[in-house]
């Protein structure tokens, strides 16, 4: 997890994270700005081992990032002499705002290598690719607020890892997370404090709405993020009390930089 805070926080990086498997990365998402370069370096993740990058939806705190990373990889081809191909997932729509962004502010020398080394993979619900020896399957939300796509990935060993983007989950893909190993959701606060953080105004839930729901899929393990950050020392203390009350299964709230092993 390379960060696990909404859009606004200060104290946290904005939610992204990237499935790692020997030296080879899929990142999901990059966060809202350059700090992505750094928390790439914690992580001892070279922007040359990214090879694929999937951006869920346009907003500023998941597609800002991203330009850094083609920035620093289009550096890496023109000044380290780096030939492999670097994949970029994303809808016609996120495609669109990524390549705005990339040419009003990147040099040409750098956005020149979009659709040949850097190359845009404009989805379509239900399209699958095979990514680090996974099979993944991305997906419509169906949002309300803005286009975006989450996925299923499904790996080697038939572990199937859901993930439903920054908004909740809802009952026109719930079919898609039924009994699934891990589910990947967001949580923007504490049930106890909607009526100080407003989440519903928001297009976001809660913890208490985010487990009720892996308890009705069957879900294994329910992994919670996209939180605002007042609690970040006893976050996991807080969400894990109060999301016990509805899930049964494992229930993970991780911090920024901690491993998980799937």
């Amino acid at each position: 997890m390379l960060g696990t805070g909404s859009a606004a926080v200060k104290n946290c990086y904005n939610t992204c994270f990237a499935f790692s498997s020997d030296c080879s990365h899929f990142l999901v998402d990059a966060g809202g700005g350059n700090q992505i370069l750094k928390i790439l370096e914690q992580q001892n993740i070279t922007i040359t081992d990214l090879d694929h990058i999937f951006i869920t939806h346009s907003h500023t705190d998941h597609i800002l990032g991203a330009v850094w990373l083609v920035r620093m990889i289009g550096q890496a081809i023109n000044y380290d002499g780096c030939s492999k191909q670097f994949n970029i997932y994303c809808h016609d729509e996120a495609s669109v705002a990524l390549k705005t962004i990339c040419c009003a502010t990147l040099p040409a020398s750098v956005t020149k290598h979009f659709d040949s080394q850097i190359k845009i993979n404009i989805l379509n619900d239900g399209d699958i690719y095979k990514i680090l020896n996974c099979s993944v399957e991305f997906f419509d939300i169906n949002s309300d607020k803005t286009k975006q796509f989450g996925f299923i990935m499904t790996t080697s060993e038939g572990k199937k890892i859901v993930c439903c983007g920054d908004e909740p989950m809802s009952e026109s893909i719930f079919e898609k997370a039924i009994n699934c190993d891990w589910l990947m959701h967001e949580a923007f606060c504490l049930y106890s404090e909607k009526d100080i953080f407003k989440p519903y105004q928001k297009f976001h839930s809660t913890v208490k709405d985010a487990c009720q729901i892996a308890e009705k899929l069957g879900v294994k393990n329910l992994l919670l993020y996209h939180t605002e950050d007042t609690h970040l020392e006893s976050r996991k203390e807080l969400y894990s009390a109060e999301g016990s009350q509805y899930y049964c299964g494992n229930l993970f709230i991780p911090h920024d930089g901690e491993q998980i092993e799937i």
